[in-house]
């Protein structure tokens, strides 16, 4: 599941995910009705969740039988499909398993998207100078235009200015593994966590001022501002178990 979800959100893809994701925010702006999870009962909300997917499904793999389409979609949905419609039946994956892939990518993705997103807004209202900056970056490549997949990757103040979110307010404060057979330091089932929060937040890699939102001490990147210790800063885990979805999260925000 990790290598079709890998390819799924390799660079490459993303970038036919961008017209969808502008799609999406620009219903949501234009929406005057939101329904929150409170007003429906967890388990209807469930069922009404599967019943949507298998819905989408179902309609993508009607279209590619009937010739509508020459293949599912480049994205993970797509993937999925096809995983499921494979024809080495020790690759098919199941309807569940699909769904449930596709749940725990929403609600992961939904979560900590927003997070990161509500924690960089309140941080630029707060600090209006990087608000000016940031604003004057995007006007300047793209104007009044929306964004477009070959610009977002030019935006370094914006770069710079969500890593320093991510830093301060990192969505996931600690990552839990546990070591499956006995390596050279951790004995075997032992479970080790690690406290993001804690290295993001230590002055002896970070300096003084490490309670300070300061972009610019990425403006020479990732491995500059942790003095030359890359693994201090993890916002979305580290090789080679990182997030899958860590590119998808940072194009969507």
């Amino acid at each position: 599941m990790r290598k079709l979800a890998n390819y799924a959100f390799h660079g490459d893809s993303l970038k036919g995910m961008v017209l969808a994701m502008i799609s999406s925010v620009d219903m949501m702006l234009e929406s005057k009705f939101f329904k929150t999870k409170d007003e429906i009962e967890s388990k209807l909300l469930q069922l009404e969740v599967r019943n949507c997917m298998i819905e989408i499904i179902k309609k993508r793999e009607y279209k590619v039988m009937n010739g509508g389409e020459g293949s599912y979609g480049s994205d993970f949905l797509g993937v999925l499909i096809k995983a499921h419609n494979d024809a080495d039946n020790n690759q098919i994956i199941s309807v569940d398993d699909l769904v449930h892939e596709c749940k725990t990518f929403y609600v992961a993705g939904q979560e900590t998207t927003n997070t990161l997103l509500a924690w960089t807004v309140y941080l630029l209202a707060i600090h209006t100078d990087w608000q000016e900056e940031t604003r004057k970056e995007v006007l300047n490549l793209s104007g009044q235009e929306k964004p477009n997949p070959g610009g977002i990757s030019k935006l370094k103040t914006m770069s710079m200015i969500m890593n320093e979110s991510l830093r301060l307010y990192p969505p996931v404060i600690g990552i839990l593994r546990k070591a499956e057979r006995e390596t050279l330091i951790l004995p075997a089932n032992l479970q080790v966590y690690m406290p993001n929060l804690a290295l993001h937040h230590d002055p002896q890699i970070w300096g003084a001022d490490v309670h300070v939102f300061k972009p610019e001490r990425f403006s020479e990147g990732i491995s500059k501002a942790t003095n030359n210790n890359v693994a201090a800063f993890f916002p979305f885990g580290i090789e080679p178990r990182n997030c899958v979805g860590m590119n998808f999260a940072s194009t969507k925000a």
